[in-house]
């Protein structure tokens, strides 16, 4: 590569889905260019503004928004900010100058993908879903290369552009052996007693949390240890539940920043179906039980979890049958340990570690 210090600009965010892809592909370039510039560029308010400074890169936001489903008032604002954002991308990209665009999905992406190719800055984006999101759908036709993680994206994207590589994941998942002990510390957990991890997405997951609310004491009966990631919307109301009875066997946390640990800990998971989940689940190689989110696009979480119920990697309980089967089948898996072998070997087979690193490669044969 003839630049010494490539100035990439990264944008992608709304949901832990398309910012920890972000943050793991800057970290995977940052490896092999250490000079490198970055900047990310996210919506005011989203949890990107967090996350993104956290790991070590700066950011910059857009007032964007997206349209509300339901007739609202907020929707008359959607137009102005829009065009706001829109202006604003347009002066960063002029003033960083970036030799490199990358957005992984989210509303900033547009405006800022956008500005970038009128501009004539080469484009990549990142797609996790068998179900494209709407903002790479509107920029599929203006960027250079589409890396997807699903096969049959043709109908949605120009075939000449489209790369499978899989979704990228935490650098931290790809090394997962010996992390035990040190994630038992971490947590606080008692050495010998099975673990559960129940994680939602970075919002939590409301049917998954009622679930597990409306059956602390059978839980609590298992003689398992949890670690329940609800999200911060629902941290109040899982604190509750457990408060003075069920905090020995189930430890309530609104946010794992460690996830490695986390994953680690875990000999179960109960996690919703959503593509970056699933992408690190096949890594992490555990027994999982999948409760799809049924408001998911075209039902894709349903799909997603089904394609690994067939190659018997995985479980599945619906969203409107949790409160009464998810325990069930919870309970049934912590007694069968051949059961958790199996799925949790032929999770791991479907693994695609390199994904990170092929998005790389990909990214970088743009740079001119």
């Amino acid at each position: 590569m003839q630049q010494l210090k490539p100035r990439i600009l990264i944008s992608g965010g709304g949901t832990g889905g398309h910012i920890f892809p972000a943050i793991a592909i800057a970290d995977c370039i940052r490896e092999k260019h250490p000079e490198a510039e970055f900047l990310f560029v996210g919506a005011m308010g989203k949890m990107e503004m967090q996350k993104v400074p956290a790991a070590g890169y700066k950011i910059e936001g857009l007032p964007i928004a997206g349209l509300q489903r339901s007739l609202t008032t907020k929707n008359l604002s959607f137009p102005f900010k829009l065009l706001k954002s829109m202006n604003r991308a347009r002066k960063l990209v002029r003033e960083f100058q970036p030799d490199l665009a990358i957005g992984t999905g989210g509303y900033a992406s547009g405006p800022t993908l956008r500005a970038a190719s009128k501009k004539g800055v080469p484009c990549l984006i990142q797609e996790q879903n068998s179900l494209p999101g709407i903002t790479n759908r509107l920029l599929a036709k203006t960027v250079d290369t589409i890396c997807v993680a699903y096969e049959g994206l043709e109908k949605y994207f120009p075939a000449e552009k489209i790369v499978i590589t899989g979704n990228p994941v935490r650098k931290d998942l790809l090394d997962m052996d010996n992390k035990k002990e040190k994630a038992f510390r971490h947590f606080g957990l008692e050495a010998g007693r099975p673990v559960l991890l129940i994680i939602g997405g970075s919002q939590g997951a409301r049917g998954i949390n009622m679930a597990i609310k409306e059956n602390t004491e059978k839980i609590s009966r298992l003689g398992i240890q949890v670690l329940w990631q609800s999200g911060k919307y629902f941290y109040d109301e899982a604190l509750k539940a457990v408060r003075g009875k069920y905090e020995r066997n189930i430890k309530v946390l609104e946010f794992i920043n460690e996830m490695d640990l986390a994953y680690a800990a875990a000999d179960i998971l109960i996690s919703r179906a959503g593509a970056i989940a699933i992408s690190e689940l096949c890594i992490v190689g555990k027994a999982c039980i999948f409760v799809p989110l049924p408001t998911a696009a075209e039902d894709h979480q349903s799909r997603n979890a089904m394609a690994l119920v067939d190659k018997k990697a995985a479980l599945l309980v619906k969203n409107n049958e949790a409160s009464s089967l998810l325990i069930k089948e919870l309970s049934a898996l912590i007694h069968n340990r051949e059961l958790q072998k199996s799925l949790g070997d032929n999770i791991q087979k479907l693994a695609r570690p390199e994904a990170t690193k092929k998005i790389t490669e990909e990214a970088l044969k743009l740079i001119k």
